[in-house]
């Protein structure tokens, strides 16, 4: 009797020193912690030179909103000025801590530019529209128009074969001027002329499919001011 009862106990302790040893469900193992994903600060609205503005002076105050960022983070703005519309003709290229600066241009020539958010933890927001503005030029009295702005199709879209319209928009700070528009257009990365003397700001044009094809809008004005476009491309699948 005595020897069962030593095996008994035996077994009893051996099963509680082994689901000491494993846990059990009274001990589920811990959750790892993850830290949250620092979100990028909002887009802010360009607030001065407005769009198509003709600025008498060339001190220009440069004001925009302010970006909002969801961990309340510091925000920094970087202030991107061209002498085109793709950005790339840079003149300013800074960043600033408030959501004003001023800067002295050149007297008449158009600039475009845009403010993109970045907070002190790098991450990198949504850039502004692209504006444009004009310097007003000592005794000039035309303005040479500003470079086509694309509508359609965007940059690099891929689309389907077919007939479709080509879309922009023109602008010219003499807002009495009557602009015309040159397309060029065509599967060269340097497009041939194809309509000029057009007045409407859309052209429909055949694509095919499996090609590449690139396209430039020229803005003319009734006074023989003329500016040459960038060009744009997209593919259809």
């Amino acid at each position: 009797m005595k020897r069962k009862f030593q095996t008994f106990i035996f077994v009893i302790t051996t099963l509680v020193f082994f689901f000491a040893c494993s846990g059990g469900d009274d001990n589920p193992p811990k959750e790892e912690i993850v830290d949250p994903v620092n979100m990028a600060p909002s887009k802010v609205d360009l607030i001065y030179p407005s769009e198509n503005l003709l600025c008498i002076d060339n001190l220009i105050a440069f004001n925009w909103s302010q970006s909002v960022d969801p961990e309340n983070d510091v925000v920094k703005y970087k202030i991107t000025i061209a002498k085109n519309r793709s950005l790339t003709d840079l003149v300013e290229d800074r960043v600033v801590s408030g959501t004003t600066i001023n800067i002295t241009l050149e007297n008449g020539v158009a600039y475009y530019w845009r403010i993109t958010p970045e907070d002190l933890k790098d991450n990198i927001g949504e850039s502004s529209s692209v504006f444009a503005f004009y310097t007003e030029g000592i005794g000039a009295s035309n303005y040479a128009p500003f470079t086509a702005e694309i509508i359609s199709p965007d940059i690099n879209s891929t689309i389907s074969a077919g007939t479709i319209s080509l879309n922009w928009k023109g602008a010219d700070t003499n807002t009495e001027d009557i602009l015309t528009y040159e397309l060029f257009f065509g599967e060269a990365t340097d497009p041939p002329l194809v309509s000029s003397d057009l007045t409407a700001e859309t052209s429909d044009v055949i694509v095919e499919s499996g090609k590449t094809y690139y396209w430039k809008i020229n803005t003319l004005d009734n006074f023989g001011a003329k500016t040459i476009g960038q060009i744009w491309s997209f593919n259809v699948i």
